[in-house]
């Protein structure tokens, strides 16, 4: 899942060919991002002058369901923050206007779909955690399933610090330039 903030006025951009289940899954992990960002700080006018569009790559294979919450969640406050989401990192599960991490279906399918993509770490929703005894011990070995309740949980194991650019000036650019080629 990818989100970007781009100018615009305030709308939700969905694509990627997804169903109205998972439409409305993008909607509630705005709404859930939007209340996160308020309890750190960050003005919830923020989006009135950007659009926030969410992708879901495979453009040509629909998708439906609540299953992506959290990763949509997590995508859009890794945008607004600029902390990454750990590459290493995937995560499933449905969630409420209040963060709370829901259970899922087809845990089996997505730890294998999550194995195949190289990755090393899937939060899970903690009532899906019973289910970890049906998933092969090969893919036990090679994957570490992290159960989660709610979406600070997921916030904190899955976002990198941040990486805001730093910025020079011309006049500090131009000074270190001299100086290398002084020496």
């Amino acid at each position: 899942v990818e989100a970007s903030l781009i100018r615009g006025k305030g709308e939700l951009i969905i694509t990627g060919q997804i169903g109205e289940v998972m439409q409305e899954s993008a909607r509630a992990a705005l709404s859930y991002a939007r209340s996160f960002l308020d309890r750190e700080g960050i003005k919830p006018n923020l989006f009135e002058n950007l659009d926030i569009h969410i992708h879901v790559p495979a453009g040509a294979i629909p998708k439906d369901g609540p299953s992506a919450g959290t990763a949509m969640a997590a995508a859009l406050i890794s945008a607004v923050t600029q902390r990454p989401v750990d590459k290493d990192v995937a995560m499933t599960g449905e969630i409420t206007l209040r963060g709370r991490v829901l259970p899922i279906g087809g845990l089996k399918e997505k730890a294998l779909g999550g194995l195949r993509a190289g990755i090393k770490t899937v939060l899970i929703p903690m009532k899906n955690k019973k289910e970890l005894a049906e998933i092969p011990a090969v893919i036990k070995r090679k994957l570490n399933f992290i159960p989660v309740q709610n979406m600070d949980e997921v916030i904190e194991k899955s976002l990198l610090p941040s990486v805001a650019k730093k910025r020079v000036s011309k006049t500090k650019a131009a000074s270190r330039a001299k100086s290398t080629r002084k020496n």
